[in-house]
């Protein structure tokens, strides 16, 4: 009977059959696993790829738009140059200019060149604009721009060229009043008088 019980399977201990299965299992399982680590470096590879090849499409014509940055800076200088209450040739000349320079600039905006021309009082920010000089002023707080010489550019978040600015001195601006009417003393302390 124990052979008969043998053959059929029935007297064997359950864990001995199942040994090779569970084999199989565990090599299924880390295949599957080599499959999921292999698919999800190839998707990190796409998305990757992909921003290379955006960024490189974005910037690649970050040279070409430096060069011609030159050539809007001599556009706005002879117009600066030219006479406002021009006649005849020259008139139409000035017109000529400005619509070259509206077509350039409209160029830039179109592939994403933004122009950076910082007002008076804005804050200075090292990342958009190269401070030419320091200088006090009466009228916009310290570290604030005070006047932009040369406008600066930046494509798609990324400087091309800083704006070139004057900026306001430490403790420039309109000095605010002490709110406990402190007064300059005679040796140039402050007193108190309502301590």
């Amino acid at each position: 009977m124990a052979e008969t019980n043998a053959e059929h399977g029935l007297d064997a201990h359950p864990s001995d059959d199942l040994a090779p299965l569970d084999a199989v299992i565990a090599e299924r399982d880390e295949w599957k696993d080599r499959a999921l680590r292999v698919a999800a470096e190839m998707e990190n590879l796409k998305r990757r790829s992909e921003t290379q090849q955006n960024d490189a499409r974005a910037f690649a014509i970050q040279r070409f738009a430096k060069d011609l940055l030159g050539v809007a800076d001599n556009l706005e200088r002879a117009l600066m140059a030219a006479p406002k209450d021009a006649e005849g040739a020259t008139a139409g000349l000035v017109t000529g200019l400005e619509l070259t320079q509206k077509a350039l600039l409209q160029a830039f905006d179109a592939n994403g060149l933004k122009r950076v021309a910082p007002q008076a009082g804005e804050a200075f920010n090292p990342h958009l604009h190269q401070a030419m000089m320091e200088q006090p002023s009466e009228t916009v707080p310290g570290g604030s721009v005070i006047q932009t010489m040369q406008s600066g550019f930046e494509l798609f978040g990324r400087t091309v060229r800083p704006a070139m600015v004057v900026v306001a001195a430490k403790g420039s601006g309109a000095q605010t009043p002490n709110p406990y009417g402190a007064a300059p003393a005679a040796d140039g302390q402050a007193f108190d008088g309502k301590a």
